[in-house]
């Protein structure tokens, strides 16, 4: 095994085989791994709101779905990947609190996966496998030499997708 390479919030990040990357608390945030399978290159982003439209400081292009996907991807083929064998795998997008007020603000996690999943659509980019919603955060760990997507959350067991 190779290094593991640290994500953070609002990141991302690209390795090649042997390495991995890894992102904590992934709460309403969606982790999103994507991997050229024949290259061995991948990268994981750690998305925090889904438009960087409805933001006026949108600077930072990895906290948005719409830019963080994007320049995953340019970074990606620019390191060697091709793009039209891009698979990716997503995980996070939890509600992790109840709460009433303007409608909509809980739904964060929600609304950050079909940000990911549209986006990933519209670029042709086959999602393999997920672990999204529900109401736990998540810790993920990703090996682009074959794709494994770890998944560990507090008190239940840790499982591959």
């Amino acid at each position: 095994m190779g290094e593991i390479v640290k994500v953070g919030m609002a990141d991302l990040k690209i390795c090649k085989a042997p390495d991995g990357l890894t992102t904590l608390g992934l709460g309403s945030c969606v982790g999103i791994a994507i991997r050229d399978p024949l290259k061995g290159i991948g990268g994981l982003a750690h998305i925090m709101l889904p438009d960087s439209t409805a933001i006026r400081d949108n600077s930072n292009i990895p906290k948005f779905a719409d830019t963080g996907i994007d320049e995953l991807i340019r970074q990606l083929v620019a390191a060697g990947a091709t793009r039209t064998r891009l698979e990716s795998k997503i995980a996070g997008g939890a509600q992790m609190f109840a709460f009433s007020g303007k409608p909509g603000t809980a739904q964060v996690g929600a609304r950050n996966v079909e940000a990911v999943k549209k986006k990933l659509g519209e670029l042709r980019i086959p999602i393999l496998a997920e672990d999204t919603g529900k109401n736990f955060g998540r810790t993920v760990i990703y090996y682009p030499a074959n794709g494994s997507f770890l998944i560990r959350a507090v008190g239940r067991d840790e499982y591959v997708i």
